[in-house]
């Protein structure tokens, strides 16, 4: 019997990268999986990839309002929800000088106020031994080139994990974060093949490892935040980074 057998989880950002890869391995388990993406095309890309009981829900993670409305999709659909693991991202690196107030509150509003209104949205679906995973950033713990808001709004996500718990912790809910170092994913694809193979070379120079994680690494992390092997794992933060959060580099 898989270790999510007979679970209910819902990762937004579920379309690529580490969102995929977890769902891929929450699938294998025995869990149902509903995921959100803001594209129906990359929706339905995802589930031609996945297979079992899967749930494509079109969904915008910067839109704040919107929490509510896929909380209810839900509600209609399961009986109840075991786990969420926020992953949806605005993965935005800007310089200081080229910040506008727009885009900062575009970053704020999908990783940092949408995350908490979703869980607010889904309290009457929790079952009660409900794990929440938030994917955090190792941009939380250290400082790096064009990261400040980023790195920010990350680390304000991470700190769910500890005042969520307490608030919680009486309806069997326990936060935890993940937080993942250089990995690959379809995140610099848009700069092009030189550019990203130039930058996956200097993050490995940087990681005290020598080389950078993957995203079925993430995401069999997330299986045991997200699985009864951790019921006694609440309010911290998994560090999945190759050491670059910790040492010297």
């Amino acid at each position: 019997m898989g270790r999510l057998a007979g679970k209910h989880a819902l990762i937004t950002g579920g379309t690529s990268g580490i969102g995929l890869e977890t769902a891929r391995e929450f699938l294998a388990e025995g869990a149902a999986v509903a995921i959100t993406g803001r594209s129906q095309e990359r929706l339905d890309e995802a589930a031609r990839q996945l297979e079992g009981p899967l749930l494509p829900i079109l969904s915008d993670a910067g839109d704040v309002p919107g929490q509510a409305a896929l909380a209810s999709r839900l509600r209609a659909e399961w009986p109840k929800l075991d786990i969420l693991m926020s992953n949806a991202a605005d993965v935005t690196h800007l310089p200081i000088e080229e910040w506008d107030e727009a885009a900062f509150d575009r970053i704020v509003a999908t990783n940092l106020k949408a995350p908490f209104f979703l869980i607010k949205a889904l309290l009457p679906l929790f079952s009660h031994r409900t794990s929440i995973i938030l994917v955090g950033s190792v941009s939380a713990f250290i400082g790096h080139e064009n990261a400040a808001v980023y790195g920010a709004v990350k680390a304000g996500l991470l700190s769910y994990t500890r005042g969520l718990t307490y608030e919680l912790k009486d309806r069997g809910i326990r936060i935890n974060g993940l937080s993942p170092g250089p990995t690959v994913t379809n995140t610099f694809e848009h700069l092009g093949a030189e550019r990203q193979a130039a930058i996956y070379d200097e993050l490995r120079r940087t990681v005290p490892l020598h080389r950078i994680g993957t995203g079925t690494e993430m995401a069999k992390a997330a299986v045991y935040l997200a699985s009864d092997e951790s019921a006694y794992t609440a309010g911290t933060v998994l560090r999945v980074d190759g050491g670059i959060g910790q040492l010297a580099y």
